[in-house]
């Protein structure tokens, strides 16, 4: 990468600073400072100083991401409250942030070449090539590094035969010294496709159910524009679920396709899981059937993966129940593990996770009648309570729930006084709405139903 740009390098520091200005300049109402597109934007920016602040100083750092966290917990629980949501132009328009949006992806894709990818994506990489040729991969486990689940390796696996493709062709031409490992490049390969994935969605997101591609654009630039972008631009395992979610959004119509990517994002890591119940309460009698059904084929082939890499009953049981850390559960191990809750006594902990309980059973319930709007803004809660309790490091992973925030932060008013008209499939799937309204209907089609 030194020959495509020499002696690059952006510290953490500097990429917050610039990406302050660059976020201020772009997404901050300077015409009406008193907003909630304001508030948003100043909360978000608030957590990313904690970022820095917790690796030279961790007590500091971790209490202000804890404290950011839960400031960010109250706000989505509260957003279904906030009925006038005027539309907010950016200060720049479509081509400048599409512009915008492939220079700064270049930049963190020559991020990922320069630096060693995350020991997480090493270890994926190799559980991936273990599952093309059938190995048992419980011998090889590393019990020090957080094991991802099995949709990881299964989504990799493709990548593998590539990355050793291309491995072998640059070892013909160059040096064995100065080769590179396939395991490196897959991982780096699977850190781009992961983050493309999430800014693909969230354009999508903004085109086809917020009406206006230009919010899917400051979504993405957004997303890319924040500091935790950038830290943690190589932690595949962590972009992954989150990105799995995003297109959950998007197919949200289709509960067979929305099945699919939540199944698929259960199986990348354990948070999704809390999400299962709102979703339910979502679909209920319009396509419940569908999106378990859908979920459930996706469980069966996750665990097919894992057989294939088994020898045995043991190998089987370790790499399912084996490799999930019941410490988390049992409120023990806290203090061992660096992260808010290391400085307190893990008892501590259970209040919390009691009331995370209590607010999944009220998200759940309340509103009985859901529409988008409430199902973004209450998944986001979910997701960002998980990190209250959860005592590796939790409020640290920002990237969990950063695509589905700026979803909520971004969305037009997706409630109308006149949702209650009955609306015709059939002429919504085949005519080209004439107006907003008509596009805001259809994206409340299926509570109007």
């Amino acid at each position: 990468m030194n020959h495509i740009l020499p002696d690059y390098f952006v510290s953490e520091a500097t990429w917050f600073y610039l990406s302050l200005l660059l976020s201020l300049a772009v997404f901050f109402r300077f015409d009406r400072i008193m907003s909630l597109r304001n508030l948003d934007l100043l909360l978000l920016l608030s957590i990313s100083p904690g970022l820095l602040i917790v690796g030279d100083r961790p007590i500091l750092g971790n209490i202000w991401l804890f404290v950011g966290t839960g400031l960010l917990v109250i706000r989505m629980s509260v957003d279904c409250f906030f009925q006038r949501r005027p539309r907010g132009e950016q200060n720049l328009n479509s081509f400048g942030m599409a512009f915008l949006c492939i220079s700064i992806f270049a930049f963190l894709v020559v991020r990922v070449f320069t630096e060693k990818p995350a020991p997480e994506t090493i270890q994926t990489v190799r559980q991936a090539d273990s599952l093309l040729s059938m190995q048992d991969v419980t011998v090889d486990q590393d019990k020090k590094i957080p094991e991802a689940g099995p949709t990881a390796r299964l989504l990799t696996a493709p990548v593998v035969p590539f990355s050793t493709a291309v491995v072998k062709g640059t070892t013909s031409v160059t040096s064995p010294e100065t080769s590179l490992d396939h395991s490196t490049l897959a991982a780096r390969i699977m850190s781009i496709l992961a983050h493309a994935f999430v800014v693909v969605g969230l354009i999508i997101m903004g085109k086809v159910h917020f009406a206006d591609i230009q919010l899917g654009l400051a979504m993405a630039l957004l997303y890319l524009l924040l500091p935790c972008t950038a830290y943690d631009v190589s932690k595949t395992n962590h972009v992954l679920p989150a990105a799995l979610l995003v297109w959950a959004f998007v197919t949200y119509q289709k509960p067979v396709l929305s099945g699919i990517f939540m199944g698929l994002a259960c199986g990348a890591m354990f948070f999704p899981v809390f999400l299962l119940p709102l979703w339910a309460s979502f679909y209920w009698k319009n396509g419940l059937k569908r999106f378990v059904l859908s979920g459930g084929v996706v469980g069966v082939i996750l665990l097919g993966s894992l057989i294939l890499t088994s020898v045995d009953h043991y190998s089987f049981t370790q790499q399912t129940i084996g490799s999930i850390d019941w410490s988390v559960l049992k409120f023990e191990g806290g203090q061992k593990i660096p992260g808010f809750w290391s400085t307190y006594d893990s008892a501590y902990r259970i209040p919390v996770f009691v009331g995370f309980l209590l607010l999944i059973a009220c998200l759940t319930i309340w509103p009985r009648r859901k529409n988008l709007g409430h199902l973004m803004s209450h998944t986001t809660a979910i997701i960002i309570a998980t990190l209250l309790w959860y005592p590796q490091q939790g409020s640290v992973y920002l990237l969990w729930y950063l695509p589905m925030l700026l979803m909520v932060v971004f969305r037009p008013r997706l409630f109308h006084p006149f949702q209650k008209l009955e609306v015709d499939r059939n002429q919504l799937g085949n005519e080209k709405p004439a107006s907003r309204f008509q596009d805001s209907v259809n994206i409340v089609r299926h509570s109007s139903q």
